[in-house]
């Protein structure tokens, strides 16, 4: 074999080899990319939130994750997890659009690409409000929150993506005042949901002691503008959002609600009303459709005590009406291995107990 020939061979075998890297290296790509799920941030108007006295839009901002083969096969139709974010918080935080301790879909995009979970479509409406945070609860103030999760989003998906529309494969979750509100729907609606899992949530307890900082009761009743109320501290501002939910006033204005105290003298009724706020008082009434459930759990860390406490009750409650349940508590605090929560807890949760499988002939809810 003469020398030329020889270089010739091994110029062919160059190109075939860098030819095969090149597509290996483009197929890894597409691969790549083909993991990455897609968000949308739609506009859904809620018929239960018109009107409401706080004066917040009934169009409400809505954060939806498409799974990576959503775009890719048209016929496919997918699970729904809706995802109800906590006080101060807001769809756009979780979901990527703005800076913030957790995002969401890159934590779904990781645990896809790991093979910790199956598809599914995450939906997060944007329950910030003039108060800094809904409950999810209805009331004249602040609107139909609890109705519009429950059944006004709901059908909004059902007509306008490939959900499997059935309560068999629609997941409720959330995370602090999220937490409060999947409890608080998913309670009321086994039709709906069928798996519910709660990150620290909060607002678990009934609280039957009205404020006795004198101190405290005095800035609170002080407030009177919008302005003044923003700059409020925390606690403040979630005794407002709470008036706001479980003791609306309609001739009270300007936040037309009635707060826990009134020119410094507890106010008993509104204690109460709050107090029958509370998933842990309200159990009880709702055990038949708690059963029905098809799967629940929760957890908290450690080092978030209160929470931690308050779902031990909850884990008790459950556990003596022989209610099959999943309770953690893990060395954390209230924010800082939540991304690792879902990841680990959440997701594998819903893999397990959301059906893939279109019921025929099945109920949509």
């Amino acid at each position: 074999m003469s020398r030329p020939f020889r270089l010739f061979r091994r110029f062919i075998s160059s190109l075939l080899l860098l030819s095969a890297l090149l597509i290996s290296i483009q197929a890894h790509s597409q691969n790549t990319s083909i993991k990455a799920g897609k968000v949308e941030r739609i506009k859904v108007h809620g018929k239960g939130l018109e009107g409401n006295l706080a004066g917040d839009s009934p169009d409400r901002d809505v954060s939806v994750y498409l799974p990576p083969s959503y775009q890719t096969d048209k016929k496919q139709h997918y699970p729904v997890i809706y995802f109800l974010h906590g006080f101060t918080d807001s769809d756009d935080k979780w979901y990527g659009f703005t800076k913030h301790w957790i995002n969401l879909p890159a934590v779904m995009d990781k645990t896809l690409a790991e093979g910790k979970t199956k598809e599914f479509i995450i939906v997060t409406p944007n329950a910030y409000n003039r108060y800094f945070g809904s409950m999810y609860s209805n009331s004249v103030t602040i609107g139909n929150w609890e109705d519009f999760v429950a059944e006004e989003l709901v059908a909004y998906m059902d007509k306008n993506y490939r959900t499997i529309p059935q309560a068999g494969s629609r997941g409720l979750a959330g995370h602090s005042m999220g937490g409060y509100g999947t409890i608080r729907i998913g309670q009321k609606h086994p039709e709906i949901f069928s798996s519910l899992y709660l990150l620290s949530p909060c607002c678990m307890v009934p609280n039957m002691n009205s404020p006795t900082n004198s101190e405290r009761a005095t800035k609170m009743e002080a407030i009177k503008t919008q302005d003044e109320l923003e700059k409020a501290d925390f606690g403040i501002k979630a005794a407002f959002a709470s008036a706001a939910s479980w003791s609306p006033n309609p001739t009270n204005a300007p936040f037309y609600l009635d707060l826990p105290t009134k020119d410094g003298q507890p106010q008993p009724l509104v204690t109460a009303k709050w107090a029958a706020n509370a998933p842990l008082a309200t159990l009880d009434q709702y055990i038949g459709n708690i059963k029905q459930l098809h799967a629940l759990a929760f957890d908290a860390g450690s080092k978030d005590a209160s929470i931690a406490a308050t779902n031990k009750t909850l884990d008790a409650l459950l556990t003596n009406y022989q209610i099959p349940h999943t309770y953690e508590e893990y060395d954390g605090d209230h924010i800082n291995r939540i991304a690792e929560r879902i990841e680990q807890k959440m997701l594998p949760f819903f893999t397990t107990n959301l059906s893939s499988e279109v019921v025929k002939g099945g109920k949509k809810r």
